[in-house]
């Protein structure tokens, strides 16, 4: 009978490995605080050593607006637009930050211990548990 992944590991080391990887990944990731330096006069990015606001990068997404409704066809007009779109979206990407939420070592080595350990009992549920005779000489 063969076991998780086609091979002649055990089950019941898949299931355990999973559900402890499932358990620490999310008690990881919801003791991650995500926050967002974000607003006008915020910094996003510097070029040529001139810091570039979100405020600025609003500037030529308006103008390009406006040349897209005074002529649809006008290329410069939805190149700024996209372009100013992107360089937002990058802006704000680039300003998250992740921080852990306070927690004590006991926490926080549960959490590694379930995650790490998890991973190893799924991956090595999933290699054969028979002896490899690849060392014969």
């Amino acid at each position: 009978m063969r076991g998780a992944g086609g091979t002649e590991g055990g089950t019941g080391r898949f299931f355990l490995g999973l559900l402890m990887m499932v358990a620490g990944g999310y008690l990881f990731l919801h003791n991650i605080q995500v926050s967002i330096g974000y607003g006008l006069g915020y910094q996003f990015f510097s070029v040529w050593g001139t810091g570039i606001t979100s405020g600025m990068v609003l500037v030529p997404f308006l103008f390009g607006v406006g040349m897209i409704f005074y002529n649809s066809s006008n290329y410069l007009g939805w190149l700024l637009a996209a372009a100013s779109l992107v360089m937002l979206g990058f802006g704000v990407i680039a300003q998250t930050q992740f921080h852990l939420h306070s927690m004590s070592a006991f926490e926080l080595l549960t959490i590694l211990f379930l995650l790490v350990g998890g991973i190893g009992l799924f991956l090595s549920s999933l290699r054969s548990s028979a002896p490899s005779n690849r060392l014969r000489d």
